[in-house]
């Protein structure tokens, strides 16, 4: 209902990212890793920085220049010492709406990574609200693991302002370092760069 008041459901799944995208599909998941201290044969990967920021814009609204997710990502990037240009994937949060695509669009080239491949998973599955960002990377970490990038499901031709390099066709690609995205209601945004 809340979606449906802020006009925000999409008729059929979303199109992150797209032209003629018209909101979120909403989907059900759970999902749970188990964390340690300890690197061995049984890790699938390793968190190499984290970085979290609330931009406090609007009580649904994404900063319109993407502050606070820039903001996480510079975070993230400085505890990993790593520059913009080290991320080889981004997993982005991508809901398909028009506020949330074009912050992230906002983000992503304010940081120059434009270039970097980048796909939604919420194509696949619909925004599973609280579950969505372990979900997806979960999924970003077995897709680095596999050396695959998975297609951007639904997108056709790029709807936001700045120039994103959206996986348009799932692809072999070798990958050692991945950055995961989430942005939420109030302005709270979280990165994470995972290593393989």
């Amino acid at each position: 209902s809340g979606f449906k008041s802020l006009q925000a459901i999409s008729k059929g799944p979303c199109l992150p990212y797209s032209k003629n995208r018209n909101g979120i599909s909403l989907g059900e998941a759970a999902a749970s890793v188990a964390i340690s201290t300890e690197l061995n044969a049984n890790n699938i990967g390793e968190v190499l920085g984290e970085g979290e920021s609330n931009d406090a814009n609007h009580i649904s609204g994404p900063s319109r220049n993407g502050e606070g997710l820039y903001n996480s990502i510079n975070k993230a990037l400085k505890m990993a010492c790593l520059n913009a240009n080290d991320i080889e994937y981004i997993c982005a949060h991508g809901t398909g709406t028009i506020y949330n695509d074009e912050m992230e669009a906002q983000a992503f080239n304010r940081l120059n990574m434009q270039n970097t491949p980048i796909n939604s998973l919420k194509g696949y599955f619909g925004h599973t609200l609280g579950a969505s960002g372990l979900l997806e990377t979960i999924i970003a970490v077995k897709s680095m693991n596999n050396n695959i990038l998975f297609k951007s499901n639904g997108f056709d031709k790029i709807g936001v302002t700045l120039p994103l390099n959206v996986v348009k066709n799932s692809q072999k690609k070798d990958l050692q370092t991945i950055l995961k995205t989430a942005s939420g209601f109030g302005g709270t945004n979280v990165a994470v760069i995972i290593k393989n």
